[in-house]
């Protein structure tokens, strides 16, 4: 009973009250399955997720669609991430276009941001790097990865 279509809100933002529960992780994936995938490993590891299935989506999270969104964002501390994760290949706008307007942001250039990619393609993988990239992880993720993640930037 899996639904692919469209959502009735833009996020699904779920609560984990555990260790690291100020550990807020921002996942986004265009397929459905390996978004699941990564909001439950992150839960498993006890962060607080939220998920968006596009980097648009992502992008009004974070409060970059408009100036007025911005404001709202630094001033909610619920929107705070210490993470975004994001895969490579999407439609529309992909993860390494994700990562250059994060890194441009003045607010949010600061925040780790992690790239998943299927194909693992010496020259995208340096291109993400050399852009301000964390790490560059070949999907699908294992709890493993995840731990890695978490250790890496708490």
């Amino acid at each position: 009973m899996m639904n692919s279509g469209s959502c009735s809100s833009l996020m699904e933002v779920d609560y984990d009250h555990h260790s690291h529960e100020e550990f807020h992780v921002l996942a986004v994936d265009d397929n459905l399955i390996d978004r699941k995938l990564v909001e439950k490993l992150l839960k498993i590891s006890s962060c607080k997720v939220t998920t968006a299935e596009n980097a648009i989506r992502a992008l009004e999270y974070l409060g970059l669609g408009d100036q007025n969104q911005h404001i709202d964002a630094l001033t909610n501390h619920d929107l705070k991430v210490n993470l975004i994760i994001t895969d490579y290949c999407m439609p529309g706008m992909t993860g390494f276009e994700l990562l250059k307007k994060v890194k441009e942001s003045s607010y949010l250039k600061e925040v780790p941001v992690v790239i998943m990619s299927s194909e693992n393609i010496p020259t995208r993988v340096n291109k993400c790097l050399a852009s301000g990239a964390q790490m560059f992880m070949q999907k699908p993720l294992k709890l493993s990865d995840v731990e890695k993640l978490i250790h890496f930037i708490s």
